[in-house]
């Protein structure tokens, strides 16, 4: 055992031994296995007792870890709390409850210590036990291979491994491992009650289970193995889709590029999905039902629609993009030129003005008008513009949308529709709206940048003078000295 452990603890647990681990005792058989095994292989450790107050002697419990502690010349650290009440204020299981504050205190002593790793000790009874949990609730291969000898579990700390090095031994083993050292430990009878669901598995449905197949623990735990391999495989898959279709992220938003998202199989969708939700709130449980939900979506989602998913969490589709956002999250604005704010602003020819999100407006004259008809016929960018000076004042204005606003766009033949239908049928995002720049001449507006000029602005072969107006974004480095 302490052979194949050696390895593990170096290999799978990425353990070194000039850091502390913060090792988890509950003063049963695991525990004390696991923190026997660290100590005689030489790494610093510290025993650290959660109390969950479930018993009226669990205050005993937790001497007899310190005095084993102390014997074995090891430092301890002894905490509790109220769980029952936590669970009851929180409306959370009692279980949930109980892990909730238990790595709660593991982690805050890990960082306190600045120590390697939180060490906990699972067994291979215990990968068992939760690949039926998740089975039971549906999970999909994330959960039904079970846990690992070393991951990091972010809404306890992003960068302190736990670390489960008996994973691969069976509870039995550990027993004896207890008292070949000379080890005690003692019962919980909170083990034997069935009010929790692992136990009822542990009592109940892995007895009736090997009753037809005597080695029903043994082959789940080759699946997990099995299923372990496929997922690393899915992870992969996962990373090399995360990086083609993620624009950017950050605490509230994970944004992707719609086309490149949906190319993508329903399954990959689903798995990436998953993972930006999780990205923004690592704890949330993210059912199949949910994920199905939102691959359908994206095969009818219109610009602009949105889909709630979990706990406030919702997602969205604006033209190109994809966000999945936290439930109070400030989707940005700097993807298209926005007003400042909503006074006007004045443009003389030639010159240039900033816009918000790093944005600016330029225009200049022409005298050229052969050579601007052939690039305003050639032109693909709805942001740059020619347009027929005869009839523009030197000074035009920027502004927003004003309640009555009228516009004739190009291709109208100098029928006007009102802005806000425009607006519609072009699909400008809806939450830009208020805040796109609209290029005027006095009351009439000239041109929508992004879209389409005036029709009777348009530029003509009988055309003799030009201004050129275009509205680009400054790159990342300079658009924040110019924000307005």
């Amino acid at each position: 055992m302490e052979e194949h452990l050696e390895a593990i603890l170096t290999k799978e647990c990425g353990l070194v031994k000039d850091r502390h681990i913060i090792v988890g005792v509950s003063g049963g058989p695991d525990s004390l296995c696991l923190m026997e095994v660290l100590r005689q292989a030489g790494y610093p450790i510290l025993v650290a007792y959660f109390d969950h107050q479930l018993r009226a002697d669990s205050a005993t419990d937790a001497r007899l870890v310190e005095k084993t502690a102390a014997r074995l010349m090891l430092a301890s650290k002894i905490d509790g709390a109220d769980v029952r009440g936590y669970a009851e204020k929180h409306k959370m299981s009692i279980e949930e409850a109980a892990r909730n504050l238990r790595y709660r205190f593991l982690f805050d002593l890990a960082r306190q210590y600045q120590a390697q790793a939180v060490a906990v000790g699972h067994t291979a009874d215990d990968q068992v036990e939760t690949m039926l949990m998740h089975f039971i609730r549906g999970s999909g291969i994330a959960g039904l291979k079970g846990m690992s000898h070393r991951s990091v579990i972010k809404t306890f700390d992003p960068d302190i491994p736990i670390i489960r090095p008996l994973l691969d031994f069976w509870r039995e083993e550990t027993v004896v491992y207890c008292s070949v050292h000379g080890l005690r430990p003692h019962y919980d009878s909170t083990n034997d009650s069935l009010n929790f669901q692992r136990n009822r598995i542990r009592h109940l449905l892995i007895p009736t289970l090997e009753t037809y197949n005597p080695k029903f623990r043994e082959a789940l735990l080759r699946m997990s193995q099995s299923l372990k391999s496929d997922y690393t495989f899915v992870m992969e898959t996962l990373e090399n889709a995360w990086a083609k279709t993620v624009l950017s992220v950050d605490s509230e938003i994970v944004t992707f590029n719609a086309n490149q998202l949906i190319d993508c199989s329903p399954g990959l969708q689903r798995n990436l999905i998953r993972h930006a939700m999780q990205t923004i709130r690592p704890s949330v449980e993210v059912t199949f039902g949910i994920l199905e939900r939102a691959s359908q979506w994206f095969e009818s989602a219109p610009d602009s629609a949105r889909l709630d998913l979990k706990a406030g969490m919702y997602i969205m589709r604006e033209k190109e993009h994809v966000y999945v956002c936290a439930p109070n999250a400030v989707l940005p604005f700097d993807r298209w030129p926005q007003m400042p704010d909503k006074e006007v602003l004045t443009i003389q020819i030639p010159g240039q003005i900033p816009l918000a999100g790093g944005w600016k407006i330029s225009c200049e004259r022409w005298r050229l008008p052969a050579l601007a008809l052939e690039q305003a016929e050639k032109n693909e960018d709805n942001f740059q513009v020619w347009l027929d000076a005869e009839g523009l004042p030197d000074t035009l204005h920027l502004r927003v949308r004003r309640q009555g606003d009228y516009f004739s766009p190009l291709g109208m033949d100098g029928h006007s529709q009102k802005l806000s239908d425009f607006f519609v049928n072009e699909k400008v995002p809806q939450r830009a709206r208020d805040h796109w720049p609209l290029l005027c001449a006095g009351d009439e507006i000239v041109w929508v940048p992004g879209y389409r000029p005036a029709h009777r602005h348009r530029i003509k072969e009988t055309t003799g003078s030009v201004v050129y107006f275009s509205v680009s974004r400054l790159p990342d480095k300079f658009a924040s000295e110019n924000i307005v």
